[in-house]
């Protein structure tokens, strides 16, 4: 089956078993609608995408990448600009495609074009528009933009890859489930956000951020934190939300001591449940919530600490 000319993008998608990584949407509406999907039972997957309008299947079995990089690379040969989602997956296999097709590698995109990519350096800090004289293959970061469906359900066409001369390859031990800790909050399930209002309690703000943090890992949920958390040095950029950090859409979104500025609420993609912790009723992310607890954010910490059983340094929380 022909893929599509050099001057149209492609996206690839690593499929396992019928699941779609974070970013896939919004990698094939980058690619204009046209998407590779690999792995096992693609075809379930292929239903559950949102923007594709033609989708290529191939059953390849388990992620070998070294393999599907040979393989992939004698049928994308001919296509244009090669599109992945930042997932682990596509970030494994990026790189190893873009060898094989001897083209460059643009990572950690947050715009594709037909000539380049613009891209996010210095932890996201800084942005830079790269160019490449011929196709690449490009990793486009979850989060950045946004997916319209089509007027009509997709075209899927069946693809068997070629096989691959047998060489050294990553084998998969085991998958295991994200740290919720460590985990990357684009991909975060459930998050606790901590503001500026922390920092007015009992315990210095450092530490009633760092007791947030146990808080949502017992609840298995990440921390997350506004600019202004993060610039006073309570947490760690990688945990900032906002325009300037990272683009969130969890299940449950609970901000404790978050007014609601701007810069952060545009961080916020569609979460479906938002709690807002906050003494003031009229600030912007209680009017914005689903359920908005009008109380002292720090002392409300505490009692669920103590509730949970967390400790807050080396003593137990009393609420």
């Amino acid at each position: 089956m022909t893929m599509p000319p050099e001057t149209v993008p492609i996206a690839v998608v690593v499929v396992r078993d019928g699941v779609l990584p974070l970013g896939a949407d919004e990698t094939v509406a980058e690619a204009g609608g046209r998407a590779l999907l690999v792995g096992t039972d693609p075809h379930t997957a292929a239903s559950e995408l949102t923007g594709a309008r033609t989708v290529w299947c191939a059953e390849n079995g388990s992620f070998q990448p070294a393999r599907w990089a040979a393989q992939l690379a004698s049928v994308l040969a001919p296509s244009g600009p090669i599109v992945l989602p930042a997932s682990p997956d596509g970030r494994d296999l990026a790189p190893r495609l873009a060898v094989a097709l001897d083209r460059p590698l643009l990572a950690g995109a947050v715009r594709v074009t037909a000539s380049g990519a613009e891209v996010l350096r210095w932890d996201g800090h800084v942005s830079a528009e790269l160019t490449s004289e011929g196709p690449f293959v490009a990793t486009l970061l979850p989060g950045v933009r946004g997916v319209e469906p089509p007027a009509r359900a997709p075209r899927i066409v069946e693809l068997l890859l070629p096989d691959a001369d047998p060489a050294p390859d990553a084998t998969t031990v085991a998958v295991t489930g994200p740290d919720p800790a460590t985990a990357d909050l684009a991909e975060a399930p459930r998050i606790l956000a901590a503001g500026a209002g922390l920092g007015r309690g009992e315990l210095p703000g450092p530490d009633a951020v760092a007791l947030l943090g146990e808080v949502a890992a017992r609840l298995g949920a990440s921390l997350g934190a506004t600019r202004v958390v993060t610039d006073a040095g309570w947490a760690s950029y990688e945990r900032q939300i906002g325009t300037t950090g990272v683009v969130v859409t969890p299940e449950l979104y609970v901000a404790f001591g978050v007014s609601g500025a701007a810069q952060h609420v545009g961080g916020l993609g569609h979460p479906r449940h938002v709690v807002s912790v906050n003494l003031d009723p009229s600030c912007p992310m209680t009017m914005m919530a689903d359920l908005g607890i009008v109380t002292d954010a720090p002392a409300l910490l505490r009692a669920l600490a103590d509730r949970l059983g967390v400790r807050a340094g080396n003593e137990v929380v009393h609420g």
